[in-house]
């Protein structure tokens, strides 16, 4: 990927621990007691051997809370990170660097502060992932070259047992790759093919989104009516006046989330979406609606509820009928999780420690109107298809539901159930889905004239990387 290469060793763990000036290529960290702890704690981390790191922190980082095989965990999964950037700084005991993923092209900010006292001890740390700064634009490559650059990728994170899923990217609605890796089924040794069923998490949020604005085109419903119009037995009247269906659409409403201990302890008795209503119903807003963005989970089971109280169909059925009928897509639903769903794959997690394991116990008895559902790569392009060709929604609807409204902390807008994001000079808009043992995103990219679909069975971010290392590099027309 040309990223500059960054050989730590146990020497310059060493070396960096004492009053040098390190720098990595080109980048050279200030020399301050801020900048030689955090020079330090870089070598350590992407040096990736759990004991060093241990002693490191135990030496110098006393009062971290995160366990130290978490982060050696993390150090797998991103490869390490090189440095990009030093930001300016006024104080010596603050400083703040701008990192790449050695296995992406993700960028993140590390900052770090230490004590003024000596020996400096480390106070915090602090890493976010942000969207790839404008000086470090990735070239766009022509067709025959992005394709060669995804099979090298694909072919080196399958190997490296970052990725198990399919990959399928379209011009102008046609396929021009579509491969698979990896097993859907390891106990029987089913390997993953083009037609494999893969649980998509939030992904169909975008299919919920589009229910709700056909509601909306047909007059049934009105974006600036509040929940409790629809719902008059809803628990909580103050959410019922307040909250809208827009906000709802946006992670606007203040309506909170689903998942958590309650979550867990009725898993598998939460089967319907009134299920989840009368769980969470009671609950207070966790701000006014309409004063922030935060994503709710539990926003898009209401709008779920909605729908079926607006169509007489349950959720379920309206989606298959409105939806997935007129897009064509023969391979999505929601089927409960004890029931048989022919090639569908298995997920497998690192999730809660140890070796990866399959998904089972973490998921819901089958996906709702926030997500949980299961799709194909082939039936991604197809709903995009169709919703580009205005078979779901017309020209203004289908406009309303992709354009972003709301700002997002990653650096892009939401829209009804998309994210409307430009990267590297593209538009794309589109939806991602992860939890233990899934992980997958679709890109619908029209000014270029792409979609990209990713689907896998691991744990985030083996889709999210493989979409993102090909909407960073999609051609300029």
């Amino acid at each position: 990927m040309g990223l500059m290469a960054m050989r730590i060793d146990a020497g310059l763990v060493l070396l960096l621990l004492c009053r040098s000036v390190p720098s990595f290529g080109q980048v050279t960290v200030p020399d301050t007691p801020a900048g030689q702890k955090l020079a330090a704690w870089l070598a350590a981390f992407n040096r990736g051997d759990l004991e060093a790191y241990k002693a490191f922190l135990e030496k110098n980082y006393p009062s971290h809370h995160q366990p130290a095989d978490q982060a050696m965990a993390f150090r797998e999964m991103t490869g390490g990170f090189d440095l990009k950037k030093v930001e300016p700084s006024t104080s010596d005991t603050q400083v703040a660097l701008l990192l790449q993923e050695r296995n992406s092209d993700q960028f993140a900010r590390l900052t770090l502060e230490v004590e003024s006292a000596e020996p400096h001890k480390i106070v915090g740390i602090g890493l976010m992932a942000i969207p790839r700064p404008a000086e470090f634009p990735l070239p766009h490559v022509n067709e025959s070259e992005l394709i060669a650059a995804v099979r090298k990728k694909l072919d080196g994170d399958a190997t490296a047992g970052h990725f198990a899923g399919t990959v399928l990217i379209a011009r102008n609605g046609e396929s021009v790759l579509a491969e698979a890796y990896g097993l859907s089924d390891r106990e029987h040794k089913t390997r993953n093919q083009v037609k494999t069923r893969f649980r998509i998490g939030s992904m169909n949020k975008m299919f919920t989104a589009t229910a709700t604005l056909q509601l909306v085109q047909a007059g049934k419903l009105r974006l600036n009516d509040p929940l409790g119009k629809y719902l008059t037995d809803y628990p909580n009247k103050d959410v019922a006046a307040k909250v809208t269906i827009y906000q709802l659409l946006t992670h606007t409403g203040g309506t909170g989330d689903i998942f958590g201990p309650e979550f867990q302890a009725h898993r598998l008795e939460l089967r319907s979406l009134d299920d989840y209503v009368k769980l969470y119903g009671s609950r207070p807003l966790t701000f006014e609606p309409g004063s922030k963005w935060e994503y709710s989970n539990y926003g898009f089971i209401l709008l779920g509820v909605v729908i079926e109280k607006v169509s007489g169909q349950s959720y379920y059925e309206y989606v298959r009928d409105h939806v997935y009928k007129p897009a064509g897509m023969t391979s999505s639903g929601s089927e409960p999780e004890d029931q048989v769903v022919s090639d569908r794959s298995v997920g497998y997690t690192r999730m809660g420690g140890g070796a990866e394991h399959p998904n089972a116990e973490t998921l819901p008895y089958r996906g709702t109107s926030a997500g949980g559902g299961y799709s194909t790569v082939e039936d991604l392009l197809r709903y995009a298809n169709a919703l580009g060709a205005h078979k779901l929604l017309n020209a203004d609807y289908a406009d309303m539901l992709t354009t972003g409204k709301v700002d997002t902390p990653g650096g892009g807008r939401y829209a009804f159930g998309f994210d409307d994001r430009t990267t590297n000079g593209i538009r794309c808009f589109g939806h991602g889905g992860g939890a233990p043992g899934m992980n997958g995103e679709l890109e619908i990219c029209p000014t270029a004239g792409y979609v990209v679909a990713v689907l896998a069975n691991m744990d985030p971010p083996a889709a999210d990387r493989i979409s993102q290392f090909i909407t960073n590099r999609l051609p300029e027309k």
